[in-house]
């Protein structure tokens, strides 16, 4: 069975995001949709709100599951007997931090790959951080976040969260 992960913050997911899955899931018999515990950043959604997200977004996937994980994503792997990582890249900038990241990840773990997808064009500009900003300044989110979950992002501002 080739069982691949697609780990990212998902803070929230994107309709990039959203692309590189569907995508991925062809090429997989499973694909876990990792969610990372970074200490290092300060998400708007809590791990619990950003795994609802992607379950309500991707429930109609049945070779897709989501995860979670902290510490390092080989070990991961590991434990899901996965062997291949699939990273999404926008532009040059994104390749140059995953390339490093795919050259450390080898060392840690010959055996397992990390695959690059480009992103489709449409999505090239969009980041959780693009749709973060538009939403805290009032700006049309419409078409940038799957549907199920756009009017939980735009809430989460307007609360004050």
């Amino acid at each position: 069975m080739r069982i691949c992960v697609y780990p990212g913050s998902f803070d929230p997911i994107t309709n990039g995001h959203l692309d590189i899955i569907d995508r991925a899931s062809k090429i997989s018999d499973k694909l876990i949709v990792a969610v990372l515990v970074n200490s290092s950043k300060n998400p708007l959604f809590t791990l619990e709100e950003r795994v609802r997200l992607l379950k309500c977004t991707l429930k109609d996937k049945p070779n897709v599951e989501i995860g979670s994980f902290s510490g390092l994503l080989v070990d991961f792997m590991k434990e899901k007997n996965a062997t291949a990582i699939i990273k999404g890249l926008r532009a040059v900038s994104d390749f140059e931090y995953e390339l490093q990241m795919a050259l450390l990840n080898k060392n840690l773990a010959p055996d397992i790959e990390t695959l690059f997808m480009m992103t489709n064009i449409n999505y090239s500009f969009l980041s959780s951080s693009a749709v973060k900003e538009l939403a805290r300044n009032g700006g049309k989110i419409d078409g940038l976040v799957p549907e199920c979950i756009k009017d939980e992002v735009i809430r989460k501002f307007n609360l004050g969260v």
